[in-house]
């Protein structure tokens, strides 16, 4: 199993930042990949962007492109989101997944990470 905590949502103004953490713990060798997702309320659960750990290879979508960053620490297991010029469309609840997603794996699908944390809330207010 693995175990996976977020933190790091707030409130924050359109154009601020946050840093979203994801502390990963149990058998994580098995979890090759790890992706942040989000959720707003009535909507479907969106990809935001993933990285393949072991080489840190990163995927984003298209709406978050050069806006948001994903990055790893090995040493503590914590993969970040570090969230710049946002906007009130990226108000949701963000996140953390982890699974044996791999070279070729369409890292946009949810059903592919068998791993998922609690979910921070994020709000971007206008």
């Amino acid at each position: 199993q693995v175990q996976l905590v977020e933190s790091g949502g707030g409130l924050v103004q359109a154009g601020g930042s946050l840093r979203l953490s994801c502390a990963a713990s149990g058998r994580t060798a098995r979890s090759v990949a790890m992706g942040w997702f989000r959720q707003a309320p009535g909507e479907e659960r969106e990809f935001v962007v993933a990285i393949r750990w072991s080489v840190g290879i990163t995927y984003y979508a298209d709406s978050v492109q050069g806006r948001f960053t994903i990055s790893r620490d090995s040493v503590k297991n914590t993969v970040y989101l570090q969230m710049n010029s946002l906007k009130p469309e990226d108000t949701a609840v963000y996140y953390c997944a982890a699974g044996p997603l791999t070279y070729g794996s369409n890292y946009r699908v949810p059903e592919l990470y068998n791993y998922w944390g609690q979910g921070t809330q994020v709000t971007v207010s206008s």
